[in-house]
């Protein structure tokens, strides 16, 4: 063991003891509160091991926390955006003072490479401040002229609104929904993901020591059939914000039905990574080996599908291979490791139960395809690992894995590349390797998927939507198509006192 990974552990020990003293409770109207009593227990991915207990939301604690949002609305709402933006701003400088600590239990409590969890907290920050300047604005609307009337557009942020956050990365993902909510003037009822609920806790002391108003954001920890069930169904909530798998977002879509609350699914993906032979070789090959491997494959928009065109394959899959295998599966808080334990063994069992899959289907496992407990013990370490020989048909082709997995299926004509990265019912990203312009603009038209990188791996831009098609979702987030989302639209026409008012019965 190194000395900067002793000193890692040590840091991150000092940071979790408090976690594991105290049972974790939901934060509900500026107090910390244990609610009904009910609790969970927290283990971390690294060796199972106990991270403390966790308060369990009933739907009385859920409850509480809308009613203290509604209440705590029409101040918030009316609160200046400028104000609205020093204390946004507030909360970024809260984030940053707490970055190490943000970074190390998130590797921790889910598993992920410290490598990818240090600008955790810078990131969240910067998207606080990024709506943040945007609030004194967000009210505006358009200016609509027409020869005898002008119309003109005015927004109003929609009252209390649910968050609803993942699992594999849950501080990021947390600070996208919850930065252009505050800013559109909601409040918020937060439930992270059972499964990696401590840096919401850490959330909430920020926005706490930022000022926010009691009641403006509230957090409850629990699981989705008891507190995801009530906080979706509430008739206060006016809107649903998830970030979750295809199944989870059809439950909530008939769980908010009775109430027509408005919906913003970001879901599942089978996400193709397409590279023609007149790609750049080499950027093409990071992109593909960092889109599916970094974030332990844990990643709505992972190129999980490898479209690899036939001239180049044979060389490509070469590379690609050598990579794959000089990949460093390690401790999380260790700054070498590229590829941590996944998050839980219910999700450690899935990903694994691919190997055989792949198999059965008729692929062949180029590298990896197996556990890694009897090397490295009982945490969830698997192999990074690369399918080949594969066709588009083939379960590890078609289903979310959501792990360091990898599916490589050859193609020969544009055409058929289209095809294949078409035939699924996901449609969430997709990303194209090529020199030829002509071509990177078709296949930008052609691709299905809400989002679209050419000669690039991801890159979150934050004024630009975000967000899928088919089974990947509804709704884009994103600059101002997050302010379209919080926020209701309201017409207004007015007459210039010059046209003809129609009669009848005079």
């Amino acid at each position: 063991m190194s000395a900067q990974l002793q000193e890692n552990i040590a840091k991150a020990e000092g940071y979790l003891a408090r976690f594991k003293e105290n049972t974790l409770g939901h934060f509900i109207n500026g107090e910390w509160t244990l609610g009904s009593g009910e609790t969970f227990d927290n283990t971390t991915p690294l060796d199972q091991s106990y991270l403390g207990k966790v308060a369990a939301a009933s739907v009385e604690d859920v409850n509480a926390a809308c009613e203290a949002a509604a209440a705590a609305a029409a101040g918030w709402a009316a609160t200046p955006g400028a104000e609205r933006r020093k204390i946004l701003h507030r909360l970024g400088d809260e984030l940053e003072k707490r970055a190490e600590e943000i970074a190390m239990v998130e590797s921790m409590d889910c598993g992920q490479a410290l490598r990818f969890m240090r600008q955790a907290a810078v990131r969240g920050a910067a998207n606080f401040r990024f709506f943040a300047d945007q609030a004194p604005e967000a009210r505006n609307g358009l200016s609509l002229h027409q020869a005898e009337h002008t119309n003109f557009t005015v927004r109003s942020p929609l009252g209390p609104v649910a968050v609803i956050t993942p699992w594999n990365t849950p501080f990021m993902l947390s600070t996208w929904k919850i930065a252009p909510a505050l800013a559109s003037g909601c409040t918020v009822v937060h439930k992270p993901a059972e499964l990696s609920p401590l840096t919401a806790s850490i959330l909430a002391e920020c926005a706490d020591a930022a000022g926010l108003p009691k009641g403006v954001w509230n957090m409850v920890n629990g699981f989705g059939a008891v507190a995801g069930k009530a906080l979706t169904e509430h008739p206060a909530i006016k809107a649903v914000a998830l970030v979750g798998d295809s199944a989870t977002g059809k439950m909530i879509q008939a769980q908010t039905a009775q109430t027509l609350k408005r919906l913003h699914l970001e879901l599942g993906g089978k996400n193709p990574v397409i590279v023609f032979d007149d790609a750049d070789f080499e950027r093409a090959l990071d992109a593909t080996v960092f889109m599916i491997y970094s974030l332990n494959g844990q990643r709505c928009t992972s190129s999980s599908r490898l479209l690899i065109q036939s001239g180049i394959k044979d060389k490509f899959l070469a590379a690609l291979k050598e990579r794959v295998a000089n990949i460093k599966v390690g401790h999380p808080l260790d700054p070498e490791t590229e590829v941590g334990p996944l998050v839980h063994t219910g999700h450690y069992d899935k990903v694994t139960s691919y190997f055989e899959i792949a198999k059965q289907d008729g692929a062949t496992i180029a590298v990896g395809g197996k556990s890694l407990r009897d090397e490295m013990g009982p945490g969830n370490y698997v192999t990074p690992t690369l399918f080949v020989d594969a066709k588009n048909d083939m379960r590890i082709a078609q289903e979310e894995i959501f792990g360091p997995v990898l599916t490589a299926i050859e193609f020969d004509t544009e055409e058929e590349a289209i095809k294949l990265a078409n035939e699924t019912v996901y449609g969430l990203a997709g990303y194209i390797w090529t020199s030829n312009t002509g071509r990177a603009m078709r296949m930008a038209h052609a691709v299905e998927a809400g989002m679209l990188w050419v000669n690039s791996e991801n890159n979150r831009n934050l004024p630009s939507p975000f967000g899928g098609v088919k089974m990947s979702g509804i709704g884009r987030d994103g600059g101002d198509w997050s302010f379209d989302f919080y926020m209701e639209t309201k017409n207004v026409c007015i007459a210039h006192d010059t046209h003809k008012v129609p009669v009848l019965g005079r």
